[in-house]
């Protein structure tokens, strides 16, 4: 059984192993250097071919001495390692200051970022292959072995970095923009959302067709513990649900990605509890936790990364309202595109339609609420937040597709026509935030016309 599990496992954590892969700084320049070192092994052996006068190499490549070979290789190789000690020593000091505006976690997206990874492979990988050269300069029973073919590519790799290094320039500078930050992170929220929902839910269905598996899993089921802490960033549920199909099991899991588990404390609830020794054997293979969050299946890690750019652009410190509203715009596009997408996956039924999994899923109203509660409380006392809010809210209302979801926008939208009245004094002011409010409820009415005419 444990050989059937692993075999599974391999294909369901791939996601999160790209992720990982993903948010470091080695795995592109790896890739690269092992480009390079192949391309190294292909020019060598046409440079030997040359030297044994096998073939002849044509006119425009490089055809110096010995001597002056190294002298270029060397020169070359000296530069490359200097610029990339001191971009990326400017881009850390950069990168540093620019976390301090707009958060800690922000610095993940920049790691995360091709255009840096690239910018470094390519320079490492030019390097090692201009050492390589520089190598394989020696003496023969022909005189002096030169690689004319691998000194020019090494000349044209040069030129390429220099190409690079000019668009890494650019790229940096544009990049700790802060709205190129905040496009950036509502980017990664969109991507995040359409892997989310487009994942086939003919065996998912809300929380109510559980019928009373709840109860017996309170009353007869068996807590399986989590055997390391760190935040949840993965939840394999086509596996979970193969392990429970082996173990004729019902599994209720108690943490949804981004939670944080702590080692000993439960991590689900299997019933019948005799199989819960079975299901612990494979659950935790089923889970992918780490140090941090991810986006992967935890939208509201991205949605997080916009609010506290936004509260700190509000903040007293900062003061600087016109970034907060650009986060609350792209917030509020997201959640139009989860709200038109949105459907609950709390349950999960194997092939002959008995339930196996009870997720722990967010609701769409918790989602809503970590969009707007914090921005509203921090941008309590400025209409300019408010109002943006509110049209936030009547632009997702539009895409709203029950009732209950309009039921949460317009919660929402009462708690901010509350706060305008407890702390604008202008009454002006408050009459324009109430302007847009009675929009909001307009719109919320036609809507409701409109499904009950349907």
């Amino acid at each position: 059984m444990a050989l059937l599990h692993r075999s599974r496992l391999i294909p369901r954590l791939s996601v999160p192993r790209r992720e990982a892969l993903r948010t470091t700084l080695w795995f592109v320049p790896t890739v690269e250097i092992v480009i390079a070192a192949l391309l190294f092994i292909i020019t060598y052996q046409v440079d030997r071919a040359a030297y044994r006068g096998d073939i002849t190499l044509p006119g425009w490549v490089n055809n110096g001495s010995a001597d002056a070979a190294r002298q270029i290789l060397t020169a070359i190789a000296a530069a490359l390692i200097t610029v990339v000690g001191l971009v990326f020593s400017i881009l850390i000091v950069a990168l540093t200051l620019a976390s301090t505006q707009f958060g800690p976690r922000i610095l993940r997206n920049f790691i995360r970022d091709r255009g840096v990874q690239v910018t470094l492979g390519t320079f490492v990988a030019t390097f090692f292959y201009v050492v390589l050269t520089l190598g394989s300069v020696s003496h023969g029973s022909r005189g002096d072995f030169v690689p004319h073919v691998s000194i020019t590519v090494s000349l044209g790799l040069t030129l390429i970095d220099v190409g690079v290094l000019v668009y890494f320039i650019n790229h940096v500078a544009r990049s700790i923009q802060l709205p190129e930050v905040i496009a950036s992170i509502a980017g990664d929220l969109t991507d995040a959302i359409e892997a989310e929902y487009s994942v086939a839910t003919t065996r998912c269905a809300p929380i109510s067709a559980a019928g009373d598996l709840l109860s017996r899993l309170e009353e007869e089921g068996a807590p399986v513990e989590a055997t390391t802490s760190g935040y949840l960033q993965f939840v394999g549920y086509s596996t979970l649900v193969g392990i429970a199909v082996e173990t004729d099991a019902v599994i209720q899991l108690l943490y949804r990605p981004g939670h944080f588990l702590v080692r000993g404390l439960p991590l689900a609830r299997v019933w019948p509890a005799d199989a819960a020794a079975d299901v612990a054997r494979g659950l935790e293979q089923a889970h992918v936790t780490g140090a941090s969050r991810t986006l992967r299946q935890d939208l509201a890690f991205a949605i997080d990364q916009l609010v506290e750019i936004a509260i700190r652009a509000l903040s007293p410190a900062v003061n600087d309202p016109f970034s907060a509203m650009s986060c609350i715009d792209w917030l509020g596009d997201a959640l139009c595109r989860m709200t038109l997408a949105w459907h609950s996956r709390r349950v999960y039924f194997d092939d002959d339609g008995k339930v196996r999994i009870i997720a722990a899923e967010a609701s769409y109203e918790r989602y809503v609420d970590r969009a707007f509660d914090k921005v509203r409380q921090a941008g309590r006392g400025m209409p300019a937040i408010m109002i943006r809010q509110l049209d936030a809210l009547a632009r997702i209302g539009a895409y709203a597709t029950n009732a209950q979801q309009r039921a949460v926008l317009l919660q929402q939208a009462e708690m901010i026509m509350r706060s305008t009245e407890e702390s604008v004094a202008e009454p002006l002011d408050r009459a324009d935030v109430r302007r847009h409010y009675d929009e909001v409820l307009e719109l919320a009415r036609e809507a409701d016309s409109l499904g009950s005419a349907l």
